[in-house]
């Protein structure tokens, strides 16, 4: 039987392994596309791929089974559940998987893309430019069709010539830009803020005006320190929650 074939890993040793496999192995799954096996390959085959030891690649599944998202039988191999919603709770350790796997797993409409200007409060990230790439997306429960989030994404031009809009339908821009286009990311650092919806974000989420959204600031650095996407998102606030730890 063909298995499913996730994503690979760069591990990072400064993390805990079992957390940065779950996560990648994680993103793989919600960014599957439709017609992928639902079969997973052994926790031994899991183990090789991601170069970890089969304890660790144990505890990555329990931690995606407790959230639903794959089922383990005796005898006949771990699957994929076609059916799970991924949850609103999000765990971040420092992990770009983490932020990968954070927005992926929804249906995503792309609004519109092109040129815009820097907006004001942004100029810091791009002080020698005017005008940026601008994409503007709105993501969707895939089972209720129910708006979660909308997201604009503010690249810089130079990289923003060689993303492909299509690839902005399966994967989320964190992974188009590391995987596709081929950016070295080195850190990315959020923000996450209570604000009101304004007009524009309450239509688009479906919401009340002015009821409690979440502003998630995330901004992308290459591996010379420079930002090359800055991501404004406002996530319905009934729907997602932000958990962030700090190993000593």
């Amino acid at each position: 039987m063909t298995t499913f074939a996730p994503d690979s890993l760069a591990l990072n040793r400064k993390l805990p392994l079992w957390y940065q496999v779950s996560q990648s192995l994680r993103a793989s799954i919600l960014g599957r596309s439709p017609d992928a096996p639902l079969r997973l390959p052994t926790e031994d085959a899991l183990a090789a791929h991601y170069g970890v030891s089969v304890l660790t690649m144990r505890q990555a599944l329990k931690e995606l089974e407790a959230e639903g998202l794959i089922s383990r039988h005796r005898r006949r191999g771990t699957f994929i559940e076609p059916g799970a919603r991924r949850g609103a709770p999000v765990r971040l350790l420092g992990s770009v998987d983490a932020i990968v796997a954070q927005q992926s797993g929804m249906a995503t409409e792309l609004l519109d893309h092109g040129p815009v200007a820097v907006p004001a409060e942004l100029a810091e990230y791009f002080p020698e430019l005017t005008e940026v790439a601008g994409f503007r997306r709105l993501r969707s429960d895939e089972k209720t069709g129910e708006p979660t989030n909308h997201a604009r994404n503010y690249v810089r031009p130079d990289v923003a010539e060689r993303i492909d809009p299509a690839d902005l339908l399966r994967w989320p821009m964190t992974k188009v830009l590391r995987d596709a286009v081929g950016v070295r990311i080195s850190r990315i650092t959020d923000t996450v803020e209570a604000r009101l919806a304004d007009p524009e974000t309450a239509r688009l989420l479906e919401v009340p005006l002015l009821s409690p959204i979440l502003d998630y600031t995330g901004v992308t650095y290459d591996a010379d320190g420079h930002p090359v996407d800055v991501a404004r998102i406002h996530y319905r606030g009934d729907r997602f929650s932000f958990t962030v730890t700090l190993e000593a």
